[in-house]
């Protein structure tokens, strides 16, 4: 985090001058009611940085198993509870986990609020509000992931790619609100869009021109997106993953699909559904209200070349050290 802070101060009058160039597809029509704009070429206009920050938990809290929506009295309070928990900036008292939390509050960016209808999670089906059970197989392989995780690493390739700086860990896809960078840029021509990530500065070109995905054998740590718009949605299917990336013990077999909605001018609905019956018991769907966003994205630079994975190298053969004593 502290690097791209540092970065976006330094070049911030260059950016100034340079922002026209970089941001010039996010410029649009007056909209002057709520109808969302259209393109020149008869889409709707999903152009432009749109945020996604939200303190509305993934998963429903367990305390409101039987709440969906809250009353304004009720979400005021909700809000309060994820504030204070989400501060940084109480440390704990054992000098191990106040270093394991990394930063202070300063530089996180969840954002403040809920989603303004006030629902206790983003996931809206099941209509629990939480991830479904895994499978027996998607929990030994989850099992598995989490102990490999837990002893000393080896070397730079027992880091989760989220770690290393390879993607980003709220970029997706799919997408989800997450401890900051939560922003997205598309671009949009009649048969592609691009979807640039804020975190790692992510990017997917995502075609509409009617292709197929490629061969099973042929994966990739993103998966294969191919788009194309049912009525005024935008429905981006992704398959083809690789089991390096898995979201909430999701496994290569991970059918994706996403759906962009711009509700107005200020608004872009996102809505995504996972489908992967080898690790889940059943078909998951999360909503996001995304909201317009006038200021451009900076470069995002991840551990700028990832100087900190000797160092990291270094603390795990000192705990095996510390395990011989």
């Amino acid at each position: 985090m502290g690097p791209r802070f540092l970065v976006s101060i330094s070049v911030l009058a260059l950016m100034s001058v340079a922002a026209p160039a970089l941001t010039g597809q996010t410029h649009e029509p007056a909209v002057n009611s709520r109808t969302p704009p259209r393109t020149a070429w008869g889409q709707p206009d999903l152009r432009g940085v749109w945020d996604y920050r939200t303190i509305t938990p993934l998963q429903r809290p367990e305390d409101l198993a039987d709440t969906e929506v809250l009353s304004t009295e009720e979400a005021a309070k909700l809000q309060d509870q994820l504030l204070t928990r989400r501060n940084n900036d109480q440390r704990p008292e054992e000098a191990a986990k106040d270093v394991a939390g990394a930063y202070n509050d300063f530089w996180l960016d969840y954002g403040k609020s809920l989603t303004e209808d006030k629902r206790t999670s983003l996931i809206v089906d099941p209509p629990d509000g939480r991830i479904p059970a895994l499978t027996p197989a998607g929990k030994k392989r989850e099992d598995a992931r989490k102990a490999a995780m837990a002893r000393p690493a080896h070397g730079p390739e027992d880091r989760g790619p989220f770690e290393r700086c390879l993607i980003g860990f709220n970029a997706g896809p799919p997408m989800k609100p997450s401890g900051y960078n939560n922003n997205v840029q598309i671009f949009q021509t009649p048969d592609s869009v691009g979807l640039l990530v804020e975190m790692v500065h992510d990017t997917r070109i995502v075609p509409l021109d009617g292709s197929t995905h490629p061969p099973e054998n042929l994966r990739q740590w993103k998966g294969d997106s191919r788009g194309r718009w049912e009525g005024d949605t935008l429905v981006v299917e992704t398959s083809n993953f690789t089991d390096k990336t898995p979201f909430y013990g999701s496994g290569k077999g991970m059918r994706l699909t996403e759906r962009f909605t711009r509700v107005d001018a200020d608004t872009l609905l996102y809505e995504f559904t996972i489908v992967d019956p080898e690790m889940f018991t059943k078909p998951w769907t999360v909503s996001v209200p995304m909201k317009k966003n006038s200021e451009p994205i900076y470069e995002y630079a991840c551990h700028e070349g990832n100087y900190s994975m000797l160092t990291m190298m270094e603390g795990a053969r000192a705990d095996e050290e510390a395990v011989k004593k």
